[in-house]
């Protein structure tokens, strides 16, 4: 980490534990759902639980959710914008096993029903780290881009995916399979070195058994 690291970004304060990073966590989380969040609740834990109210943790995380940036004035007001907006975010104290101490848990619903669940730790000086997407374990810090991409659990998909990225001279930094069953649904969570072109998204969404892909910008 180096001094701006541990400073933290320019920000609206108080904290950049529990307000630069917590919104921060709500933004990628925003990312991850691909379209406007109308409903969320938002688990917080640990030191998020008990310091939420003073150091606005819950209004940082509304805010990203928004779409707001960590520096922007509108933080403050982010719940009543919401509430203004119809949308509907709630916030439950709750203590969630084996996580950092600054945690929240977000479960957003899309419009067509479905629930997508991510879960994230403000870890220091407003860099974060996922830790869960859905069912899925993961460790993303933000700091990259990110490729999620949904397929059908068939022998030759990762070197079909992989292709794409190849022939667009995309470096993989990281890469974690997860499936729900034998042959169901899988996920490929890509972490690249070099910025991703809207146009490979949609050459790898015509990659037959891919389901969909979502490029998850990074925050830095």
């Amino acid at each position: 980490m180096d001094v701006f690291d541990i400073i933290g970004p320019i920000m609206v304060g108080p904290s950049s534990s529990h307000t630069a990073g917590a919104c921060r966590i709500g933004k990628y989380a925003r990312g991850i759902l691909s379209e406007e969040p109308m409903n969320a609740v938002i688990k917080l834990s640990g030191s998020f639980k008990k310091t939420y109210k003073g150091h606005g943790t819950d209004k940082a995380i509304i805010a990203g959710l928004l779409g707001f940036n960590e520096d922007d004035e509108r933080i403050r007001e982010s719940i009543e914008i919401a509430k203004k907006e119809g949308r509907n975010f709630t916030i439950l104290e709750e203590d969630i096993e084996n996580t950092h101490a600054n945690t929240a848990e977000i479960i957003m619903t899309k419009a067509n029903g479905e629930k997508v669940v991510i879960q994230g730790s403000s870890i220091g000086g407003g860099n974060i780290l996922i830790t869960k997407i859905n069912d899925a374990k993961v460790n993303i810090n933000g700091l990259f881009d990110v490729l999620v991409v949904g397929h059908v659990d068939i022998p030759g998909m990762v070197y079909k995916i992989t292709k794409v990225l190849y022939q667009w001279k995309i470096n993989i930094n990281g890469l974690s399979l997860h499936r729900e069953e034998k042959s169901g649904n899988a996920v490929a969570i890509i972490e690249v070195d070099d910025k991703i072109d809207d146009k490979l998204c949609d050459e790898m969404r015509e990659v037959e058994n891919v389901k969909y892909v979502t490029l998850l910008r990074s925050l830095k």
